[in-house]
């Protein structure tokens, strides 16, 4: 029988389920490059800034995302809580994207403008400062490390090479906007941007036509 052959032979089962994923995820996958609600960005979506960039990458390194997701789901609780569900056009200059699903902490999608810059530096230095139940570890040392204005250019070169709009007068003054500037510094200027700017076109018409 020629399922045996697959069931007693584990390189041909591997690659034949190599094959049916490949070919399922083609399938799930190829489409979306279509459409332009995921490929575009969202309206008033822009790049990062040069210390936003810098404070992303921060976030990346200390493990924030272990905690923290960046997708609101489209559910009542989470768009009563955090605002407008999550769209994929406000993640198409995000390499890689910090959606995620776990939540020790609150979703931060739209954390962006809710609180000073002065809130989020006393929460970075000690979260119970401002949120006594919180069980976040301060950052302190954030305050403390300066920022490489050298390797800021690189950076945003490398993301103008996969398709982030960076112009060239951004990139050359890219070092001088984070010259001097702490990482808890970019890190704010990171998570101030974090919010939401409106539904992408596609979205808006369908709306206006249900009502």
């Amino acid at each position: 029988m020629k399922h045996e052959i697959v069931e007693k032979k584990i390189a041909v089962m591997g690659a034949l389920i190599a094959v049916v994923i490949s070919v399922g995820g083609l399938v799930e996958i190829a489409p979306l490059y279509m459409q332009s609600s995921v490929i575009e960005p969202s309206p008033g979506i822009k790049p990062y800034s040069a210390l936003a960039l810098e404070g992303r990458d921060v976030y990346v390194r200390e493990g924030c995302y272990n905690c923290h997701s960046q997708m609101v789901r489209p559910l009542p609780a989470e768009t009563e809580r955090y605002g407008h569900y999550s769209i994929a056009g406000e993640a198409v200059y995000d390499h890689p994207f910090q959606f995620g699903s776990k939540r020790t902490g609150p979703d931060l999608a739209r954390v962006g403008g809710r609180y000073t810059d002065e809130w989020h530096r006393i929460h970075l230095l000690n979260p119970r400062d401002v949120v006594p139940e919180s069980n976040m570890p301060g950052f302190p040392w954030l305050a403390e490390r300066t920022l490489d204005p050298a390797g800021t250019q690189a950076k945003m070169q490398a993301l103008q090479k996969i398709g982030v709009p960076y112009t060239a007068q951004e990139i050359t003054e890219a070092s001088a906007a984070v010259s001097g500037r702490t990482e808890m510094e970019a890190l704010i200027a990171y998570m101030q941007g974090l919010k939401f700017y409106g539904a992408p076109a596609s979205e808006s018409s369908s709306a206006k036509g249900q009502k």
